[in-house]
């Protein structure tokens, strides 16, 4: 027996002495604020408890090293401690997704009690535990300063009180309750007679599954239910664009990555459903996989009804080539990037249970609900009305929660055994079954005169997008439309070409194929400008894209702000010792001929509560702020008496969360929708108003295809811009990067830099250290802390500067920003780098010499 005090209450333990605290504190005593990111490899920080009076990682405590210890987890600490330090997190906008906030804030009352006025070296060594994938860490810094202060002075903290309208610091919604550990994640949530699920995964890369042995997987004591594809009772494949990702691998079928699964096993609990899953048995008949980009375009085929190089998008402006041979001066060279892991804090979750008349309810974290829905209709043979998903918004999803992932197999899992269950990743799952970022191989060759202006360009680039096409066609599209990067080139000649692997898919990720293109793009201008002596910046400036100017796609733009970005760098670049220079532009919308819409409903409850229904996910970024805030400013109300709401029972079909475009979309139709609302307040109160629905969306759907004959090329209905410079100290490190956005309107200040600040963070991460090698289909490592994740310690200086060039569609002039933070900034470090050393990088990650 095991003795000890939890929050102040004595407590025994007799049961394995080698389960680990935070299994203990979540499972037995229901303690979810202490949350599991990382599975055990002491990586994340976000299970962080004070024990003894330190800090330590409950995911590595054993229960027989805490006999006669005094454990207290966030909710045990008192309520003034609490609340001054969460409260300070809020109004510092250290709050995004907020996962890791309450490890982060156990970490700091410890900090504080030991160090009352730590500096800002102290804070950054006491976080080195500790991995945000959002903030970028100046908030979370700024947080730890301003608790500081306020518990020395004795002072209480208050959340910020706002007007909730647009251009104000508005707190992030739901944040306090988030910093505290009170809003459950996916995998927070517990029901009654709950099971719990785990997947077989498949062994190799490429091979044929002749048998699947489950019948001693099936007669393990506590198991329910072991399912194969054969108990799919409606389609077999799933995906976003093409229907080409098997739910499961059936008997006879060919496996096509380390990530496909074989089986599922649903028991009564987690870790009898995972010795279920090695019980099980697999006979395969294994094949060399195709692994090599190149040698799949002409090699044998990853799916039999498809080639490898299923997709190429491809586009022409006058004659590049002869351009590029009659141009004063050119650079060309092959620019290689990296595949990279999204590191999102919250591990792939799901939770399903039975619902109404043979149906099925889902908890999700999906960045799309209603993407969710039309699969998991698809995959239990259901119309879509049975199918109800709620959001839970997530802990990070930066693209790597497009993809149906477990949400499918737990909805089947639900439906099949009529019962509520539960299905939870661990890290090393997750690393492998989702997908990356694309690996993406350019040659490019870019042009310019005498005079100091940019020719022509030519671009040929290749994706690996591994084993399935998730939504790797239109990265490697945004390759190509963003090929001429923030700059006017008038000829152009593009190709980019989608490959399938057998590696791990490639989907989407932040950036989504402009930070590919940008860093060889950027290069190649630095380069030109060497060989030419024209000036970096000046020379960036005059070629700049301005009003009635096109892009590569040939879209000509309006509300361009390039110059005005590079203007607030301006003094920056030139005081710099060594600089590197990159601007970028980032499109809003899926475009390319595609519709992006959204559509709002605003139900009145009382003169004291509105309930806003939207269907964005909020991850992180503060989408529920920006449909908050604009209807804050379309009929002057109190924020706090307005719920936002994502669930699939509204009805209001909204798209993907993707390409930079929910605050746009979100705002446009909140807008609408309280036109006739603003209409009634006028002659009737809210309390009239009462029991009243107001209905609103907004639709794009003039945009066109690259490479298709029309009047008039629209790509994109918006864009955003930016400049970033990249200063080193005088031994070649980075020491600080200056970020200028273009939002149009910043909605809000404080989610705006925040925003920034964690692009630019991933972006580093990017640019020097982030890389998930494989070899021969295979992973190199599986190990979060192997990643490259920069930690507090090692993130530099970020300095943000806000642009505001209004933009002729978005609310209020309003930018998409959620994307571009990091877009140039691989590529201003790259330029840093050879302007300290004169060695020319064609490959990320890179090492300063």
């Amino acid at each position: 027996m095991i003795s000890f005090y939890l929050n102040g209450k004595k407590e025994t333990y007799q049961g394995n002495p080698e389960q680990s605290l935070l299994k203990y504190l979540r499972l037995e005593k229901g303690i979810t604020s202490v949350k599991d990111g990382c599975s055990a490899q002491a990586a994340c920080g976000a299970c962080t408890v004070e024990i003894n009076g330190k800090a330590k990682l409950s995911c590595v405590t054993k229960m027989s090293k805490l006999q006669d210890t005094e454990i207290f987890t966030i909710e045990g600490f008192s309520k003034y401690i609490t609340d001054t330090i969460a409260k300070s997190f809020v109004n510092e906008g250290a709050v995004q997704c907020g996962f890791c906030t309450p490890g982060i804030i156990s970490r700091t009352k410890v900090l504080l009690q030991d160090n009352p006025n730590p500096d800002i070296n102290q804070i950054q060594t006491a976080l080195k535990p500790h991995l945000c994938r959002c903030t970028g860490y100046k908030k979370i810094e700024s947080g730890v300063f301003a608790a500081a202060k306020a518990i020395n002075e004795k002072r209480d903290v208050e959340i910020r009180k706002t007007s909730g309208k647009i251009g104000i610091s508005e707190p992030k919604y739901q944040a306090y309750e988030t910093a505290i550990g009170k809003r459950n994640f996916v995998d927070d949530i517990f029901l009654d007679q709950m099971l719990f699920s785990a997947l077989k995964l498949s062994d190799y890369p490429k091979a044929k599954i002749l048998k699947i042995h489950i019948s001693k997987a099936q007669k393990l004591e506590g198991v329910e239910k072991v399912f194969t594809a054969k108990d799919i009772p409606g389609e077999k494949k799933v995906g976003l664009i093409l229907k080409d990702w098997p739910v499961m691998i059936d008997q006879g079928e060919t496996t096509h990555y380390i990530g496909d699964v074989i089986a599922g096993v649903v028991a009564s609990t987690e870790e009898i459903a995972r010795k279920a899953v090695e019980l099980i048995e697999v006979e395969y008949e294994v094949y060399q996989p195709v692994t090599d980009v190149f040698e799949a375009i002409e090699g044998d085929r990853v799916h039999p009804e498809r080639p490898n190089n299923f997709d190429t998008t491809q586009f022409t402006i006058g004659n590049a080539e002869k351009t590029i041979k009659n141009s004063k001066y050119t650079s060309k060279g092959r620019y290689e990037t990296q595949r990279i892991e999204h590191a999102f804090m919250e591990k792939e979750a799901a939770v399903a249970q039975p619902y109404g008349d043979n149906g099925i309810e889902l908890f999700s974290q999906s960045q799309g609900v209603y993407e969710d829905r039309r699969q998991v209709a698809m995959i239990l043979g259901l119309p879509e009305e049975k199918v109800r998903v709620t959001l839970v918004p997530n802990g990070g999803g930066f693209g790597g929660k497009e993809d149906l992932s477990i949400q499918g197999h737990c909805s089947l899992f639900a439906y099949l055994t009529q019962k509520p269950v539960k299905l939870t990743l661990t890290r090393e799952e997750s690393i492998r079954l989702h997908p990356k970022r694309h690996p993406v191989i350019m040659d490019i060759e870019l042009s310019a005169d005498e005079k100091g202006k940019l020719t022509a360009l030519k671009l040929r680039a290749i994706g690996d997008t591994g084993a399935y096409a998730s939504v790797g066609m239109k990265v490697l599209e945004r390759v190509a439309g963003h090929a001429a990067g923030g700059y006017f080139i008038p000829e152009i000649d593009i190709e980019a070409k989608t490959v399938y692997t057998n590696n791990i898919p490639c989907g989407a990720m932040r950036g989504f194929g402009a930070n590919q293109v940008a860093f060889a793009l950027e290069s190649c201008i630095d380069d030109i400008c060497e060989k030419a002596g024209f000036d970096r910046w000046k020379f960036r400036y005059d070629n700049a894209l301005v009003d009635g100017l096109s892009t590569s796609t040939g879209q000509k733009l309006q509300g361009v702000g390039i110059r005005a970005c590079l203007d607030a760098v301006k003094d920056d670049f030139y005081n710099a010792k060594y600089a590197g220079l990159a601007c970028a532009i980032k499109n809003s919308g899926v475009g390319n001929g595609m519709v992006d819409e959204s559509k709002v409903k605003i139900e009145i409850i009382s003169e004291n509560k509105i309930k806003l229904h939207h269907g964005w996910t909020e991850m992180g970024q503060g989408v529920h702020n920006m449909a908050l805030q604009t209807l804050c400013q379309e009929i002057d109300v109190k924020p706090e008496i307005i719920e936002v709401i994502v669930d699939t029972e509204a009805q209001i079909k909204t798209g993907m969360t993707t390409s930079s475009r929910a605050t746009a979309l979100v705002g446009l139709a909140v807008i609408n929708a309280a036109k006739t609302l603003k209409e009634d307040l006028k002659t009737k109160s809210l309390k009239d108003l009462s029991g009243k629905t107001y209905n609103g969306e907004f639709a794009c759907d003039w945009t066109t295809k690259p490479g298709v004959a029309v009047n008039e090329q629209i790509t994109h209905y918006s864009y955003g811009y930016a400049a970033q410079v990249c200063v080193l100290d005088d031994n070649g490190y980075i020491e600080k990067i200056i970020a200028a956005h273009d939002a149009g309107k910043i909605m809000n200040p404080m989610l705006f830099e925040g925003q920034i600040e964690g692009a630019v963070h991933m972006g580093l991460g990017y640019a020097i250290s982030e890389d998930l090698p494989m070899k021969d289909g295979y992973l190199v490592h599986d190990k979060f802390r192997k990643l490259g994740v920069l930690r507090a310690h090692e993130t530099p200086e970020i300095t943000v500067k806000g642009v505001e060039v209004k933009d002729p569609i978005g609310p209020y002039g309003a930018k998409g920003i959620g994307e571009i933070g990091l877009v140039p900034t691989a590529a201003a470090v790259a330029n840093a780098f050879y302007a300290f050393d004169g060695v020319r990088r064609y490959k990320l990650p890179m090492k300063s010499s």
